[in-house]
């Protein structure tokens, strides 16, 4: 095989670069109950009922209000971004570094490292959503570059 023909096999195509079925299959419905959990079960509460929240919190972890609500809505914008197809690997882009912060919170201003292993784990399944979907990037960038 010549140096022709091994380069001819090789495409940067975008299209080489997305997930077959079954993957795919897997990957949507991680995004949907990811989606629908940061929507429902993170991010909504901490836009209703935000004071609640802090009354509640515990003594070592106050945040100040407004910087509750705004993660309040990075989680609902993320939630939604997962669900939406050229979105996707943007969204999942962003809840990573998110529950990278989270975790680091937990870890070193609430002092319970324990419970920052959550949000790390889902910081590897939201890096792994990102770069299953990183193709979708190349079709949100040829979006706007129009």
């Amino acid at each position: 095989m010549t140096t022709a023909d091994a380069s001819a096999n090789y495409s940067n195509d975008a299209s080489t670069n997305r997930p077959g079925k079954i993957r795919n299959r897997v990957l949507w419905t991680l995004q949907i109950v990811l989606g629908l959990f940061f929507i429902i079960a993170s991010g909504g509460p901490k836009l209703v009922i935000p004071n609640t929240l802090m009354d509640n919190a515990p003594e070592n972890l106050t945040i100040p209000l407004g910087l509750l609500i705004f993660i309040g809505v990075v989680e609902v914008a993320g939630g939604i971004g997962l669900m939406v197809p050229r979105l996707s690997a943007l969204a999942a882009a962003g809840l990573s570094v998110l529950t990278v912060l989270a975790a680091a919170t937990q870890a070193f201003i609430a002092d319970k490292p324990l419970m920052g292993i959550f949000p790390l784990v889902l910081a590897g399944i939201f890096a792994w959503i990102a770069y299953e979907r990183r193709a979708t990037l190349t079709d949100l960038r040829n979006t706007i570059k129009r």
